[in-house]
């Protein structure tokens, strides 16, 4: 069975889009391909980085990606984390199978560790919900 493609995508790539990233890759790494990326990407936040390591996951050649980097790529799942990165996901010409959309709060706005741990285990929660899903079941 091949590897199902996922992108995550927010508004710049600096901190809901790349924990999506590198979640997946360690929740359920062996069934899916995981990217991420930005409407407007900027470099990936140092807080970001910070959390992850502290929940023990890798960020080793962890960075930003531009949305027009994969504009003439396939997803099987687009997953959008908030709404700004909403609205330019539904001009862009790349192909999705599904997108589903997570707004989850912007901890730039906000700019302490805590906010970033807290929008981590947001995804984490959301992301454990959606891979109990009958579709992913390991079988098919």
């Amino acid at each position: 069975m091949s590897k199902r493609r996922v992108l995550f995508l927010c508004n710049a790539n600096s901190a809901r889009s790349l924990m999506g990233e590198v979640l997946l890759r360690h929740m359920a790494g062996d069934r899916f391909e995981a990217f991420s990326a930005g409407t407007e990407p900027d470099e990936p936040h140092a807080l970001t980085l910070e959390a992850l390591a502290k929940q023990g996951l890798s960020i080793e050649g962890l960075h930003s990606k531009s949305l027009d980097e994969f504009e003439n790529e396939s997803f099987d799942y687009v997953i959008v984390l908030c709404d700004k990165a909403q609205q330019a996901c539904r001009e862009w010409q790349g192909a999705a199978g599904e997108r589903l959309y997570w707004d989850i709060r912007d901890p730039r706005l906000i700019s302490k560790l805590d906010a970033y741990e807290q929008a981590l285990q947001e995804i984490r929660r959301r992301m454990q919900l959606w891979l109990l899903l009958p579709a992913f079941d390991k079988q098919q």
